[in-house]
């Protein structure tokens, strides 16, 4: 099978968090893994909220740029395209537009009459339904995807939308007199353009805002971006993370101390920062001897304790994924993003802020898939992870 890797699309963004520090970053994955926790019905179409808001079988990839706390991609809609930079989300299923650049109709635009309203947590828009021609790279042309275009838009500074990637039943409802509205990937997949329905995700460690490290393979895996094998895990039955990239797994701290049993959780781009439910968090706070920072709200730990700091191994479908020491902290490089003092040491690990046994005990973010190759496998209903040459990486 061929492979078509499409680099240097451009980019534009800025960090989402670099006013609100990690305080609203933490305050934009609490709110979100909220969402989450209440399952898809908050994806969903709100009549109320609705009225304050006014080539065949290739692997083909684009680019993605790692912007210190989100990941964002170009996107062309239109013929000719205008290209907007969306965010990419593995939690949510709805492609939109118009948060900050305005939509461009052309004559491949279609309105469909209908309303679009997708809640996020840590934002939301609503507006109206089109079908267009969408452009991801020379490889990737989807003809007729459906295409929100935002009359408001809540939470989105910098960006023009969100590239939604999770599975396409989290689109249900959010849509008037739609019952379900198929993916990028489900009509790349269902138009012939690639060879699965299925994503890969390759995102590399980085003390740099604003490079392109990362990449997207529609159809299929980049086995330059892995090491090794690619383990697969069934996608797991537990609600409400069957409604996501939800998998069952446990975490231990170092070789010996359990701190969270296994249990459901979520993988999902869209995250920062590794949420732990309550208990899990404490018992790793504690292990660490971690305290909270009154400035930027995270766990620090001195450079004594890094020097002692255990890893994290999380085993996944009987195999276990260790996350380095270095892999647990935030890029010392990016600290002024969070508002922290050079130097100083943050912890990425953060408290989910429920208890575990609520069906959604965890979420690994971003922080978390930059150490592994991702691969999410909708045709199979599994998830797919590899080491990577990044995976014990010091980058931090």
């Amino acid at each position: 099978m061929s492979h078509i890797v499409i680099r240097g699309l451009p980019f534009a963004t800025r960090l989402r968090a670099a006013q609100g520090g990690a305080k609203e970053l933490l305050k934009r994955d609490r709110a979100r893994a909220q969402k989450f926790l209440a399952g898809k019905s908050h994806h969903a179409f709100v009549a109320a909220k609705a009225k304050r808001f006014s080539s065949t079988g290739t692997d083909s990839s684009i680019d993605v740029t790692d912007s210190g706390v989100t990941y964002t991609t170009q996107v062309g809609v239109g013929s000719p395209a205008t290209d907007y930079t969306l965010l990419i989300d593995t939690g949510s299923s709805n492609t939109w537009i118009g948060a900050d650049l305005p939509y461009e109709p052309t004559s491949t635009s279609y309105d469909t009459g209908n309303t679009i309203n997708v809640s996020y947590g840590s934002g939301g828009m609503f507006g109206e339904e089109y079908t267009d021609t969408v452009t991801l790279g020379p490889d990737l042309v989807i003809q007729n995807q459906g295409i929100g275009v935002a009359s408001y838009a809540e939470g989105f500074e910098g960006v023009d939308g969100i590239l939604g990637v999770g599975p396409a039943d989290l689109t249900q409802g959010t849509v008037s007199n739609t019952t379900e509205v198929p993916t990028v990937t489900d009509n790349l997949y269902a138009q012939g353009t690639i060879s699965s329905n299925s994503l890969g995700i390759s995102y590399e460690p980085s003390s740099t805002a604003n490079v392109s490290n990362g990449e997207l393979t529609f159809g299929g895996t980049d086995s330059t971006k892995f090491t090794g094998a690619l383990n697969t895990v069934a996608l797991t039955t537990t609600s409400p993370a069957s409604l996501y990239w939800g998998i069952d797994q446990s975490i231990s701290y170092g070789t010996s101390q359990t701190i969270l049993n296994t249990t459901s959780g979520i993988v999902d781009t869209g995250t920062t920062l590794l949420l732990l439910a309550t208990e899990a968090f404490q018992a790793y706070q504690k292990a660490t001897g971690a305290v909270e920072d009154s400035t930027t709200g995270l766990l620090t730990i001195t450079s004594q304790q890094y020097a002692e700091l255990q890893s994290l191994y999380f085993n996944i479908g009987g195999v276990t994924y260790e996350f380095t020491p270095n892999a647990q902290i935030w890029p010392r490089g990016l600290n002024s993003i969070l508002g922290g003092e050079e130097g100083q040491i943050y912890l990425i690990a953060s408290d989910l802020g429920s208890s575990v046994g609520s069906g959604l005990d965890f979420i690994n973010g971003f922080g978390w898939i930059q150490r592994y190759y991702t691969f999410f496998d909708t045709g199979n209903k599994q998830l797919g992870l590899a080491t990577t040459a990044y995976t014990d990486a010091d980058t931090n």
